[in-house]
């Protein structure tokens, strides 16, 4: 059996071949002489084809069967093939159109302005820039069936024309210089024989959700204002080396209309849809245990009565930004909005730099906070959406730069979005060989090109005269990684080990300010959270019957990716436990408490003033380094210093006690610098219920 590229190939030649020697030859009697059954069958599936074809809206996919058995009657007629061609124009399989407009054009040179036009798209689309050129500026501004029409009713417009031209000239500037990627299909593990679009993914790549049109059972309805199915929501998972099958959501997500994946939380625990009410509106679902809960819809301050289409969280959760086609405050086409998910203002379009006259659509901002990824038919598309990148600095968004070939077609490139690492990215184009209509592609970006150089010595022994020089790779190119750091882990009940969903409070301890929060799963316990460089941050694990679990990240600004692992285990208000403060500081050799402490000792505080009858001990700890005697003089001068803050904010003198135990408890070993700053540490015991 032929493979399909195969076929197209052979179809290609043989079309061309034929229309070396032929002209149009229409649908006659004559045409069939004696065989009156295949002149009526023939007839038959034309005037089929053309009422799908001429239908508002047309039905190219139903179109498009009726003629090709038209066609494999009379294969020479050049405008059933110009209609052919024109119908894999509006299908998965574009490609398919290129030798269909050829032909119809060598039957019938003196093309008019539609078959020029249409075979433009289909040089266009399969990156024949210059022929494309050409095609167009034959063509001529168009209404509905090619037909010349009044303005108002133009189709195809003279601004078409020249956009279509600028598109064309870009690709060929985009193809000089591609970007150093791998480009995989996702796989039949993913990907369907229907079109597969809209992926989203947790930051640490763990899973995958994404929207497919395939059936999902025996006797699936079409959806009936179109050719395909209901779309609905799929999950996979990362294996290792492959995703694992995908799965049907199944309800309450999916239901009996169209229901699509539009952003993933970074933590993976919220999950944006898209569904087909008022217009377009946008819901949210929220993961509880194994279990994704029904769909809650978005307020009117995002949803209006126009259509909203996709959006994404910002890594703390409080901002979303998403797209709409509303026309108050829009430039044209869709835009891009950002709105305070539970503040009260009006939603913020983005502005000129990001939103053009022409559409945008597939939102996505990396956890760093600050690297927007968005599709759009302007700036310098190459055609149809383009994937952009945008970064806002300094209060501004930068000038959005296309990623490129080959990421970027001529087709639809769209729903962009990345690991948090910034390593890969997942989106959905219609390129030759996926496995049918729009797939899910993986892009691997592998960085700047190492260049050779030239050793200045010989490392081969030729002879004396000749020495042999000998090609080396440079210094590895260092890659470019997003600036953000992934904490991950499990919450558990230290006693029990059994998982807890807790919250989880993200603390900008520079402005004593809770920046954001989260949730372990119910079910597994597990959590991750986003932190983007330059912060201080304090994280603060709370669950009711457990006392608080404090880690510290002190990130600089040039921190780059980096993954941690760090299992939480909660332990509950018991005497003997002990707990520490890891986002207690103190100057080097100094015991007044910095002011970025203050977040953990407002904490502690609340602690016992909502347990009165708990007393502590605050105990104060250092490294080896040092005199014991004065290591053991600044741990308690430290402790006391915690005792003090406490009790000039309320709490009584009687519940506390302060002690300095210098280098004579440590943790772990001394031997290292990270051992040390773990044995330099604050923490408090519980003496007394």
């Amino acid at each position: 059996m032929l493979r399909a590229s195969a076929r197209f190939v052979l179809l290609l030649s043989g079309l061309s071949a034929a229309a070396a020697h032929a002209q149009s030859v229409e649908f006659t009697k004559e045409k069939f002489g004696a065989d009156k059954e295949a002149y009526k069958d023939a007839v038959r599936e034309l005037r089929a084809g053309d009422d799908a074809y001429q239908a508002d809206p047309a039905r190219y996919a139903l179109a498009l069967p009726h003629y090709l058995a038209a066609q494999q009657r009379n294969p020479d007629n050049a405008a059933l093939n110009a209609k052919i061609g024109d119908c894999y124009l509006h299908s998965g399989t574009k490609a398919l159109a290129l030798p269909y407009l050829q032909h119809a054009q060598a039957l019938a040179p003196v093309a008019d302005p539609r078959t020029h036009y249409l075979l433009g798209r289909a040089l266009h689309l399969n990156a024949k820039w210059a022929e494309a050129i050409k095609e167009y500026q034959l063509s001529a501004p168009m209404g509905r069936g090619g037909k010349k029409a009044a303005d108002g009713e133009l189709t195809v417009t003279a601004d078409d024309l020249a956009r279509r031209v600028r598109e064309c000239r870009n690709g060929q500037e985009l193809e000089k210089h591609p970007v150093r990627v791998f480009v995989d299909n996702a796989g039949p593990e993913v990907n369907s024989a229907y079109a597969d679009y809209g992926p989203v993914v947790a930051a640490d790549e763990a899973s995958m959700l994404f929207t497919s049109r395939r059936p999902n059972g025996p006797g699936a309805p079409k959806d009936p204002d179109g050719d395909s199915y209901f779309e609905d929501i799929y999950q996979t998972a990362w294996l290792g080396k492959a995703w694992r099958t995908a799965a049907n959501l199944r309800a309450p997500v999916n239901t009996d209309g169209h229901d699509a994946t539009v952003g993933l939380a970074p933590d993976g625990q919220r999950l944006l849809v898209y569904v087909d009410e008022n217009g377009g509106d946008l819901q949210e679902s929220n993961l509880r245990g194994t279990a994704w809960g029904k769909p809650q819809r978005l307020g009117s301050r995002i949803n209006s009565r126009y259509h909203e289409s996709s959006a994404a969280y910002s890594p703390n959760g409080r901002f979303l930004y998403y797209v709409s086609d509303k026309p108050e405050g829009g430039r044209g086409g869709r835009d891009i909005y950002k709105i305070e998910i539970e503040g009260k203002g009006p939603a913020e379009n983005l502005g000129p730099v990001i939103n053009t006259p022409y559409g945008e659509e597939g939102v996505f901002m990396m956890p760093d906070g600050q690297t927007m990824y968005f599709s759009s038919e302007g700036h310098n598309s190459m055609g149809g959406y383009d994937i952009f990148k945008s970064v806002f600095a300094n209060g501004k968004w930068s000038e959005p730069e296309n990623l490129g070939w080959p990421i970027n077609t001529p087709d639809d490139d769209v729903f962009f979005v990345t690991s948090a690492s910034g390593r890969h990215g997942y989106y959905s184009s219609d390129r030759p060989g996926g496995q049918g209509g729009k797939d899910v592609y993986r892009v691997t970006f592998l960085g700047p090109e190492k260049p050779p150089v030239l050793s200045e010595e010989s490392q081969l022994l030729a002879s004396r005269l000749a020495p042999v020089a000998q090609i080396l790779l440079a210094p590895p190119v260092i890659m470019a990684t997003a600036k953000v750091t992934i904490l991950k882990g499990t919450v558990t009940d230290a006693a029990t080990q059994q998982p807890l969903e807790a919250s989880i409070d993200l603390i900008d301890n520079k402005l004593n300010e809770v920046i954001a929060t989260f949730h372990s799963n119910a079910t597994s316990g597990k959590y991750l959270v986003s932190l983007p460089s330059g912060t201080n941050y304090g994280i603060v694990v709370r669950q009711d019957g457990y006392l608080f679990h404090s880690e510290n990240f002190d990130l600089p600004a040039s921190a780059t990716y980096a993954e941690i692992i760090k299992d939480i285990p909660l332990k509950k208000l018991e005497v003997g436990v002990v707990i520490v403060l890891n986002n207690i500081f103190f100057d080097t050799g100094k015991a007044i408490l910095r002011p970025e402490s203050t977040a953990e000792l407002e904490r502690l505080r609340k602690l016992l003033a909502e347990q009165p009858t708990v007393k502590l001990e605050m105990a104060g700890h250092t490294d080896n380094v040092g005199k014991p005697a004065a290591n053991r003089d600044l741990s308690q001068r430290r402790a006391q210093a915690v005792v003090t803050y406490l009790t000039q904010h309320g709490i009584a003198p009687d519940r506390l006690t302060a002690a300095g135990y210098g280098d004579t408890r440590p943790v772990v070993p001394n031997a290292t610098k990270a051992g040390r700053q773990l044995n330099r540490r604050t923490e408090f015991k519980v003496t007394g219920k």
